[in-house]
């Protein structure tokens, strides 16, 4: 006899199985107080270890890539993604367990086991000897738990339904503010130009200009066409409405860019301009504008090990601190218009967020440079002689 986990209502349900002999019961207390005094895995109540009473679809590592190859409206790189997740960070806890509640099924004690592992980064039952685990940030933890909540929902939706609740719904989650993520790297106005310096390929070079000018995501970039070249509102302007993608075997293909709104037009200056149409001539309108060093699609490793750090290692040697990803020229890229001033919609819109709180989230921090403004504002509201600031006059 024992008495199992804590149960929502704060009780621990008393448990009992009847054995012949003393040492069958003692080997079953064994496997019970190894699986945190909950059945073991596979055990039926009076019958023993019975694998076949569990459907070979219900359990867990089955059914989560059934789940995922189920999912809709969903690209392949994303399940692909998804499929990775459950191999490296789920199946290796859960894949002993079945979705159907009960005994031998998943529990939310376990959940909560595998979250405080995840954070401790402590190995999981079924790696191998030896295996090492680094600590998950808690953004990581929060986003494979939503994969696995999806995946116990889909366990009560089915028909019929394998469980009355969720697992994963109380489940407290560490808070992303827990952990230290890692760090976007903003680049001054004059370390990118020492940075750029160092760029010696020129269409490397060039490239890293776009990136930088337009705050554009790589897989953008790197799609543009000539066809792409537009004007608004008679300013030159590129048009944002394909990025490069992955299917679910890791291929490369052209396909609509992230989200609905980074489908998007974004003005330029005449200098990027002349060199986008310079690169333009003499290839068709749905040649790509730029090509890796030999021809179509500039691969990312290429870029990053050939050409970005070599130029990260110069810059540092004239005196660099920092070492940016490609990535953070475009975080960059943001806190450049808002020291300029220029307001978080519009930054957002460039970006292609899909929504301003994503702006916000990752710049908002940035804000302390219009400190002053504020303040003149302010003080512009509650003194009715004061003058009106510049920058309220310019809204």
């Amino acid at each position: 006899m024992w008495r199992g986990p804590v149960d929502q209502d704060g009780k621990r349900k008393q448990e009992s199985e009847v054995f012949d002999d003393e040492t069958a019961a003692e080997r079953f207390r064994d496997l019970v107080n190894g699986h945190g005094q909950q059945w073991p895995p596979g055990w039926v109540r009076g019958r023993g270890f019975v694998e076949d009473v569990r459907e070979a679809g219900e359990m867990f590592e089955p059914f989560a890539l059934h789940y995922v190859d189920q999912l809709t409206g969903v690209q392949g790189d994303t399940k692909a993604e998804y499929r990775k997740l459950i191999r490296q960070k789920l199946s290796p806890w859960f894949r002993s367990y079945s979705m159907r509640e009960g005994e031998g099924g998943l529990t939310k004690e376990l959940i909560r086991a595998w979250v405080n592992d995840l954070e401790a980064g402590r190995p999981a039952p079924h790696d191998e000897e030896g295996t090492r685990r680094r600590k998950l940030s808690p953004k990581t933890i929060r986003n494979v738990h939503g994969l696995l909540s999806g995946i116990c929902q889909s366990a009560v939706e089915h028909t019929p339904p394998l469980r009355t609740k969720n697992p994963c719904a109380s489940t407290r989650l560490p808070r992303k503010d827990d952990g230290v993520e890692d760090e976007m790297v903003f680049l001054e106005r004059d370390e990118w130009a020492l940075l750029r310096s160092h760029i010696v390929d020129p269409d490397a070079r060039e490239l890293a200009d776009a990136l930088a000018e337009t705050g554009a995501r790589w897989g953008e970039i790197t799609a543009l066409q000539p066809q792409d070249l537009v004007r608004r509102s008679g300013r030159p302007a590129i048009r944002i409405q394909r990025a490069w993608k992955r299917d679910e075997d890791g291929a490369a293909y052209l396909g609509a860019p992230k989200t609905k709104k980074a489908r998007r037009t974004i003005v330029i200056t005449s200098n990027l301009d002349q060199m986008l149409r310079r690169r333009a001539k003499s290839i068709s309108a749905r040649d790509l504008l730029f090509e890796g060093p030999k021809g179509g699609r500039w691969d990312t490793w290429t870029f990053r090990s050939l050409r970005w750090h070599p130029a990260i290692e110069g810059a540092r040697a004239d005196g660099l601190t920092k070492a940016p990803r490609v990535h953070d020229l475009r975080h960059s890229h943001a806190s450049w218009m808002i020291a300029a001033k220029v307001p978080l919609p519009a930054i957002q819109g460039r970006l292609g967020h899909e929504s301003i709180t994503t702006t916000v989230d990752r710049y908002g921090h940035l804000l302390d440079a219009l400190d002053d403004e504020v303040v003149a504002a302010v003080e512009w509201a509650m003194n009715p002689n004061a003058l009106r600031p510049e920058s309220a006059l310019a809204a």
